[in-house]
Order: C-alpha cells, then sequence, then structure tokens
C-alpha cells in the first residue's frame, strides 16, 4: 500500500517529539519505519524536540478560555431567571373600576415572595396578558430573557388564545397558578353591596379556578407539559410547592453547567455499573470530561510539603483521626488529597467518578490507596465522589448535593430481620456533612475486592428523615429516577472502617429490597437527609424523564 503525502504536520504522540514534514507527512503507512528515502525524493525531514503535548496545551487553553467566559457571565449574571406573567381578559378592564390594578398587585406580591425566599432568582414579571397580540410580544420577551421556566398566575377568567402564543414560543417548563387571593370569598360584605356590577367584580377577583380546566384542555391537547399548583395567597402548601419547583429548576440548572469527570475505569464485571454517556448527557445536559491517572500522577509528583502539611491540618480539623492510623498513611493520603484537588480545580470538576487498581505499578498504587480521605473531603465541599466508577451514582450524588441535603455513596449491606432494617453503607468516600457527628478516619489492613490498604472513612448518616436516590437505565435505554423516602434509625452497626447506618422503610425491609431491586438500578444509590422524594420527582418533570417512588 503506498503512502498519502500531505502538507499537514505529524505528531509522535504524548512526552516525545514531534515529527515536522515541511512538504509532506505520512497517512496510512502503518507503522513501517519512516526515512528520507521512503518518503520520496524531495522530501525536507525536520526533527524538533517539543516538552509537552500539544493536544493538552490546546485542551488547557479551551479551560482557561471556559472559566473566563464563565467568570465575565457570573459577573454579569449569577442568578437563575425565571418567568412570571399573569393572564386576564382586557375587556374587564373598563368594566370594573380597579380590577386590573388589583390583579396585578397579587401577581407582584407573588413576585415579592419568590424573590426574597429565593435570592439566587431573579423573576421578570412582565405583567398581564390579556390578548392574543400582547401575548406574543410577552412570549417574544420571555424568550430573549433565556428564562429557566416560567410561572403562569390565572389572576381571573381568560382566554386560552391569551396563553397558548406565549408557551409555544418558550420551550422550558410551565407551572401553573390557580392561585386565589385568600382561603375564601366575603360572602357576607359582598352580598351587602347594592351594586351587582361592583359585586361581580369582586368575584372576578377570586375567578383563578374559571380558567384552569380550559388552559389544562388546550394544554394537553397542544401536548404541552404543564404543572398546576392550586390553592390561595394565604395558603402554605402552595408556598411549599412553588419553593420545591424553584428547587428542582435550581438543580436542572446546575446540572447543565456541571463537568462531570471520570477517571480510570470502570471495576470489572460490575455490567450494572457500565453506563451510557451519551444518553446521561443527553438528559442531564452535563459534560464527561475523561481524566488520566497519568495527570494525577503528574499532580501528585509536584505536590510539596507544605501542602502536604496544610492539608494533613483539615484532615485534623474535619475528621476524627484515629490514633492507630499511621503517620506514614496520613502523609500519604494528604499528599493524594492535594493532587486530586489540583485535578479537580484544574477541569473545573463538579463531580467524579472514579476506579483504578494500578497493580503492579507502586507509583499508581500508592495513589489510588490513598484517595479515600481527599474524595470525602472534596465530596463534603460540594463535589460528590464516586466509587467504583459508578458514573450514574455520582448523578444522584450530585442532585443530592444540589439540593443541600448530602448525597452519601451507599449499597445493600444485609437485612437485620430481627429489627425490620435494612443496612447501608460503603466503603470509600463519604459524605461527612451528613454525618451522625464527626467521622472517623481509620485505618484498614486491606479494601475487602479491591488491592492495597489505607485509611478509610467509618461514619453513619444522621438519625432521621432520608431520602434514597438512584439513577438507573431501563432495558430501552431510557433514563430514570428512583427514590424512596426512610428513616435512619439507631441501632448496633458494623464498625468496619466504612460508611455504615441503619434504615427504616414504611413497607419493611424484605419489601423495600424487593421492590427497589426489581426496578433494575445499579446497586449503587445516594443518601441524603430529610424526605425530598417531590421535589426529585418535579426534577424528573423538568428532564422529561420517568420518576418512581419506591
Amino acid at each position: 500500500m503506498s503512502c498519502m503525502l500531505t502538507s499537514k504536520i505529524l505528531y509522535a504522540g504524548e512526552g516525545r517529539e514531534l515529527l515536522r514534514f515541511n512538504k509532506a507527512s505520512i497517512l496510512g503507512c502503518h507503522g513501517r519505519t519512516m526515512t528520507k528515502e521512503s518518503l520520496g525524493h524531495g522530501t525536507e525531514f525536520v526533527r524538533e524536540p517539543i516538552r509537552y503535548n500539544l493536544l493538552n496545551e490546546r485542551r488547557k487553553n479551551i479551560l482557561l478560555e471556559r472559566k473566563e467566559i464563565m467568570e465575565t457571565m457570573n459577573k454579569n449574571q449569577n442568578k437563575i431567571k425565571v418567568g412570571l406573567f399573569g393572564i386576564g381578559l382586557d375587556t374587564y378592564w373598563p368594566q370594573f373600576e380597579g380590577l386590573y390594578d388589583r390583579l396585578n398587585g397579587y401577581q407582584q406580591t407573588i413576585a415579592n415572595k419568590i424573590s426574597t425566599q429565593h435570592t439566587d432568582i431573579e423573576i421578570i414579571n412582565t405583567g398581564i396578558v390579556d390578548n392574543p397580540i400582547k401575548a406574543r410580544e410577552i412570549g417574544k420577551k420571555l424568550r430573549e430573557q433565556g428564562i429557566e421556566a416560567v410561572f403562569l398566575y390565572i389572576s381571573t377568567y381568560a382566554l386560552s388564545s391569551t396563553v397558548l402564543p406565549v408557551i409555544q414560543q418558550l420551550k422550558v417548563p410551565v407551572i401553573v397558578l390557580s392561585v386565589q387571593p385568600s382561603n375564601a370569598i366575603d360572602y357576607e360584605r359582598i352580598n351587602a353591596m347594592k351594586d351587582r356590577g361592583k359585586m361581580t367584580g369582586e368575584w372576578l377577583a377570586y375567578c383563578q379556578a374559571c380558567s384552569a380546566p380550559e388552559i389544562a384542555s388546550v394544554f394537553n391537547r397542544a401536548h404541552i407539559d404543564y404543572h398546576l399548583i392550586t390553592g390561595s395567597l394565604e395558603d402554605k402548601i402552595v408556598w411549599e410547592e412553588i419553593a420545591s419547583w424553584i428547587d428542582a429548576i435550581r438543580v436542572a440548572s446546575a446540572l447543565r453547567e456541571t463537568r462531570v469527570g471520570t477517571l480510570g475505569h470502570y471495576y470489572g464485571g460490575m455490567l450494572d455499573i457500565y453506563s451510557d454517556m451519551t444518553q446521561l448527557a443527553s438528559v442531564f445536559g452535563c459534560h464527561f470530561e475523561i481524566l488520566e491517572m497519568t495527570t494525577l500522577n503528574k499532580y501528585h509528583k509536584s505536590v510539596s510539603e507544605e501542602e502536604t502539611k496544610t492539608k494533613l491540618n483539615q484532615f485534623h480539623q474535619d475528621f476524627n483521626v484515629d490514633a492507630s492510623c499511621e503517620e506514614n498513611e496520613l502523609t500519604r493520603a494528604a499528599k493524594t488529597s492535594v493532587a486530586l484537588d489540583v485535578l479537580i480545580n484544574e477541569n473545573d470538576i463538579g463531580c467524579m467518578a472514579y476506579y483504578y487498581e494500578g497493580s503492579g505499578d507502586k507509583q499508581y498504587e500508592d495513589i489510588i490507596t490513598s484517595v479515600i480521605p481527599g474524595n470525602t473531603l472534596l465530596t463534603m465541599h460540594n463535589v460528590p465522589i464516586a466509587g467504583e466508577y459508578d458514573i450514574k451514582n455520582v448523578i444522584a450524588m450530585k442532585i443530592m448535593d444540589l439540593l443541600g441535603v448530602g448525597g452519601s455513596f451507599s449499597e445493600f449491606y444485609a437485612l437485620d430481620l430481627n429489627d425490620d432494617v435494612v443496612l447501608l453503607g460503603h466503603d470509600g468516600p463519604a459524605h461527612a456533612k451528613i454525618a451522625e457527628g464527626k467521622v472517623n478516619l481509620v485505618p484498614l489492613p486491606l479494601y475487602h475486592g479491591k488491592p492495597g490498604k489505607g485509611l478509610s472513612i467509618q461514619m453513619s448518616v444522621k438519625q432521621g428523615p432520608v431520602t434514597l436516590l438512584a439513577v438507573a437505565q431501563d432495558g430501552d435505554g431510557k433514563i430514570k429516577l428512583l427514590v424512596a423516602e426512610g428513616e435512619s434509625v439507631s441501632g448496633p452497626i458494623l464498625e468496619i472502617g466504612n460508611t455504615n447506618s441503619r434504615y427504616k422503610f414504611s413497607i419493611g425491609a424484605k419489601q423495600f429490597l424487593k421492590n427497589w431491586s426489581e426496578q433494575g438500578p445499579a446497586h449503587h444509590m445516594a443518601i441524603g437527609i430529610g424526605h425530598n422524594a417531590d421535589t426529585i420527582q418535579k426534577l424528573a418533570k423538568i428532564l422529561g424523564i420517568q420518576s418512581i417512588q419506591i
């Protein structure tokens, strides 16, 4: 086979020299030796030493550019934009004096309360849309604002023709507010009025329910997804529902900005863990950054003694360091923790899944058997880390972390059928912020099922309400969220240098294991404190995927 000549540059690879051919480079030579003679008459062969990989340099420049862009964006706009528009009927305004201003006032109350309770949210309040022409203008305005979601406030009866033109332009989640001014009409006061025209105006101020079926009908027929909240401005549940939607919107927005790191490789044979990154990226909007152990090794070699000492101080500050931890193991873990910090920061990583063995290579074994304390620190400081290269589960952990409820890496340990509880835990990194007390850093003589020995985290999740979350993929390749609510309870646990807690579920331990497993998740899940299933289900609706609560 003959070689094709081009005018491009041929790179010899990382850590090697760059071979530049001024007049030609080789394509399709199948590894044959390249010489002046084999290249042909007149080809100039120039060898220039290069001390770095040009592709890595370009990648570094891209990251720097991205950080500069993000910093500029954060300076100019660090709030999540959410739209709010009301609907009414322009025929009413000349008929009922003061009605328009009164309804606008209710809408402003909604805007003010959301802004006050959620300071990271910028409400784009467009006022009341009361005719189809204005609807198109408002739809365009909201679209140009780049809103993440929109609240549609039914201020009184309104024609559905004033709604559809707005929503069709936006392509964002729609939350419909059928929310009246108070829990009930003041019948006595209104009936005491002599003017039935004014009485009708008072009723129309409470006529939010009038349009709810009409809007739902049109949205259903137009295949527009929407979510309806009903109640009153005095209704505590209404504001809890709005807050839950805001939380879900916030998480969905943050996931799209998350760079998920993957370091190492899968734990061979764990078929349930293998993940479809393309599908995950299409659902959650996140970016996957493939990280190299060689890069971590490079950072590890450059860690200074001063950096190691500083990290050791952090260990003693954030962990209960067991007296049996050897000094050299602490130092080894601290050095690796510093290198992990650099890896995360240099690549702007928001969460990471990892696994590596490094068997037979002392350098890499030294790193991978000392990652647990550093990964735990990252997890407790909003960069969740999942072991065994479980990419799906680290996204579940990130969701929990974005909700501010933790997200500790866990799996089924055993059932205590005497007490009807499920034992859940895992070796490796844990979410120390949701621990029952300070977490313990303890030595392990071996890592079960993995090479080497080193330090590990021993902790239990805070007692009280908890939520379990798994990101699962079904047989058709579709992504879904699997969620359950239970309670972390007191009682005996195994003190084997892992996270380990006891959990009760309303359906009992045996039925819970059966129901959860039959949904087909991988064997890991994320655990967070509090009951958060409702918000997670809202997140699934925003993402357009199924959520199943056990």
